[in-house]
């Protein structure tokens, strides 16, 4: 097996002639593009106003290089997208343009400068019409793909592991994360509460179970880009078959946060109706997803997001951090039927 060509800002124009995207000679302005947390993912742009995102999978995650994961995983994103935009007719994924399986390598449409959805939340924008959009688009995916067969083409374990460590174990286990002192006390305490750790190592073991629906797997605001056309939900690298109440759970999660840190939960209750009574609407039943089931992943990703190593900014005052855990764990311990 040869050894992966690790493209680079002066390559990267050389190779998009090589795979036919732009003509040889081609000057092209090579910038990065995102966070970037996972794959190296740059931006080039032409001198004719066309551009392209450009990703790369290695086996370092380019943020967090003490981390490995399989670079398979890019092409269970390319495979989640072309699948998932044929279930829903939203426009919801991101148009491929092109895949190199061999360097791992996935070329996307170019959504510009459009905002996240995050960003959008922490400026108190209202969001029911995305969530509805959005819980329309996982309801048609989840409802669509119910076949067990289509475990066999998602074998995505590592990633599913590694994000699942993520979320579920390491908040509540011994850890270095960088909380200031007034939240270090309040994680020692959850993390000593039996209870609470049984009910997030259960959830864990739920969410591995290799049946149910494809789910995307990353369902945050900030994989989620607003442009006028419509939102688009990026970054599929996690998709797996499994729980697809954990879809609906995440977007539930960073529906709320940022309304609960602000000391204004009413605000998120119009949003996250709109998107679970359109998840309902296009699952049509199959399979079934109860609130109770979503809510508690909800939970244990609001307190990943405020006691984890992916705190958000919403949780910065201990004010907010407090009335953000206070949620999140009583939705962990007695999630609401409806919500």
């Amino acid at each position: 097996m040869s050894e992966q060509l690790q493209l680079g800002d002066e390559q990267l124009p050389g190779y998009l002639a090589s795979r036919g995207i732009v003509p040889e000679g081609t000057a092209l302005a090579v910038e990065p593009a995102g966070d970037g947390n996972i794959n190296w993912v740059r931006r080039a742009r032409a001198r004719d106003g066309r551009s392209w995102i450009v990703k790369q999978a290695r086996p370092a995650l380019e943020r967090f290089p003490e981390y490995h994961a399989p670079t398979e995983r890019i092409g269970f994103e390319r495979r989640y997208f072309e699948l998932a935009s044929k279930l829903s007719e939203s426009g919801i994924c991101p148009r491929i343009l092109d895949f190199d399986e061999c360097e791992h390598v996935l070329v996307m449409e170019d959504l510009g400068g459009a905002e996240r959805l995050d960003h959008a939340l922490a400026r108190g924008a209202e969001p029911t019409e995305v969530a509805a959009a959005l819980g329309s688009f996982l309801g048609a995916v989840h409802g669509a793909t119910t076949d067990p067969s289509l475990a066999a083409e998602f074998q995505n374990q590592a990633m599913q592991r590694l994000h699942g460590d993520h979320i579920f174990e390491l908040p509540l286990r011994e850890n270095d994360f960088p909380l200031p002192p007034e939240l270090r006390s309040e994680a020692e305490r959850l993390r000593s509460d039996p209870t609470l750790v049984g009910i997030a190592d259960a959830l864990y073991a739920r969410y591995l179970e290799p049946h149910g629906a494809l789910v995307h797997g990353d369902v945050q605001a900030g994989n989620v880009l607003l442009p006028d056309s419509g939102p688009k939900l990026l970054d599929a690298e996690i998709a797996h078959v499994g729980d697809p109440a954990f879809d609906l759970g995440m977007l539930v999660a960073h529906l709320r946060l940022p309304a609960i840190a602000r000391g204004e939960p009413e605000r998120a209750t119009e949003p996250v109706t709109a998107a679970v009574g359109a998840y309902r609407e296009r699952l049509a039943g199959a399979p079934t997803v109860h609130f109770a089931d979503a809510a508690r992943y909800a939970g244990i990703e609001m307190l990943r997001r405020t006691i984890g190593a992916a705190r958000v900014p919403a949780v910065a005052e201990p004010e907010a951090a407090r009335s953000v855990l206070a949620e999140a764990v009583a939705w962990l311990r007695d999630p609401p039927d409806e919500p």
